[in-house]
């Protein structure tokens, strides 16, 4: 089924906010942003939408001058990368994650070819504790594996990468000012933390060093949507 159709909004939203329509069906998605309008320019479609209509929801997005962060965290071997990268850069994405594996990163730069599809590397996902990677097998703390992730992505020619707030200021260090630094785990003073384990406010993951801001449920589950981005965007006017 085709996504249902945006009304068209003028673009005069902070770019840096990009909202997580983490909701499982398109219909509520493009509900959601007909509610947003022109508060909000970019928007992450993720794996629960992808599982129905994402990408015809991603068009559409595309369509009406929205920008699209496809969060599909892409994760297979070399050929399959770069085969799901060219795909996706034809399709007009604005960003795409792919794990942050030496060999992933570099078929998904292979695959996205001269396109404008910018390369984001998964570092280490906002949900996991130095105690979580020590359960899975890591020696490294989430810093040092942040650290490390960053270094490999940018020889791997990535275009920036995924990481909390805590680690934003060590990614603009290494990755410098064209770098692009995407935070997730952005909760204002005045919304809950649900599961996120580094989370900082909006202000502080910028004068930490992100570029962009990931934020899900302080908007979507608000009583009021709107208000709550047009909140979020006067926190961030200056920084």
């Amino acid at each position: 089924m085709a996504a249902p159709a945006l009304a068209v909004a003028p673009q005069t939203a902070d770019p840096r906010l990009i909202v997580a329509l983490d909701v499982p069906t398109v219909e509520e998605a493009a509900a959601l942003v007909a509610r947003l309008g022109d508060a909000v320019s970019f928007y992450k479609v993720g794996l629960e939408l992808f599982a129905g209509d994402g990408m015809a929801l991603a068009r559409e997005l595309k369509a009406q001058g929205k920008q699209v962060f496809l969060d599909w965290k892409l994760h297979d071997i070399g050929t399959t990368v770069q085969r799901a990268a060219a795909a996706l850069a034809k399709a007009g994405g604005d960003f795409l994650t792919v794990h942050g594996e030496p060999q992933v990163m570099e078929a998904a730069v292979r695959g996205k070819g001269g396109s404008d599809l910018k390369i984001l590397a998964v570092t280490v996902l906002t949900s996991l504790t130095d105690a979580d990677l020590v359960e899975m097998g890591y020696a490294e703390g989430a810093e040092a594996l942040v650290e490390r992730r960053i270094h490999q992505a940018i020889r791997a020619g990535c275009d920036g990468v995924v990481a909390s707030p805590h680690e934003a200021a060590l990614a603009r260090k290494i990755g410098g000012p064209g770098f692009l630094v995407v935070t997730p785990g952005v909760r204002p003073d005045w919304a809950a933390k649900n599961d996120q384990a580094r989370a900082a406010t909006p202000r502080e993951a910028l004068t930490a060093g992100a570029s962009h801001l990931v934020v899900g449920r302080p908007i979507t589950a608000a009583g009021n949507p709107l208000d709550a981005a047009r909140r979020i965007a006067a926190e961030i006017a200056d920084v």
